[in-house]
């Protein structure tokens, strides 16, 4: 038998970690932060343009269309062309849009809709709304890589 290498016999080396709220103090103050913008743009646009009660909510429609085709837009670019600082994602991708998107508004929309007696309208909504989400994250993907590869030499 051979004897085990002092190497092995030593104790492991332990690492001082930082707290947890420490690492993640600045992800919760991006999103925060990112989150009050995006909600206060898609509130401006509510107010911009207001719905009729019993009428196609179409503030909320193309709100939700536009951040899934920039959120679409987004995640080519951080991951496929851009290094992103980590705090990016967390601030435009959770914050900023997922302030300016919004599903309760959505669901609030529809109920509202059935409640005063429109519910083909409100089937609409709710199916026009998952379409055109779904078609606009596709879309601008496809396009923001066509666009690079495009561009590349």
């Amino acid at each position: 038998m051979t004897a085990p290498e002092a190497e092995s016999l030593r104790a492991p080396v332990r690492t001082r970690r930082a707290p947890a709220w420490r690492t993640q103090a600045p992800v919760l103050a991006v999103v925060a932060l990112g989150g009050a913008l995006g909600a206060s743009a898609r509130y401006a646009l509510t107010l911009a343009w207001p719905t009729p009660p019993g009428h196609f909510p179409w503030a909320t429609f193309w709100t939700n269309v536009l951040g899934c085709a920039v959120i679409g837009v987004f995640m080519v670019v951080i991951t496929d062309v851009w290094a992103a600082h980590r705090l990016v994602r967390p601030f435009f991708g959770t914050g900023v849009l997922g302030g300016f998107t919004t599903f309760s508004t959505y669901a609030v929309d529809i109920q509202k809709l059935v409640d005063a007696g429109h519910p083909v309208t409100g089937a609409a909504y709710l199916a026009a709304t998952l379409l055109a989400a779904l078609t606009a994250v596709w879309l601008a993907v496809t396009a923001a890589r066509r666009v690079l590869k495009w561009r590349q030499p």
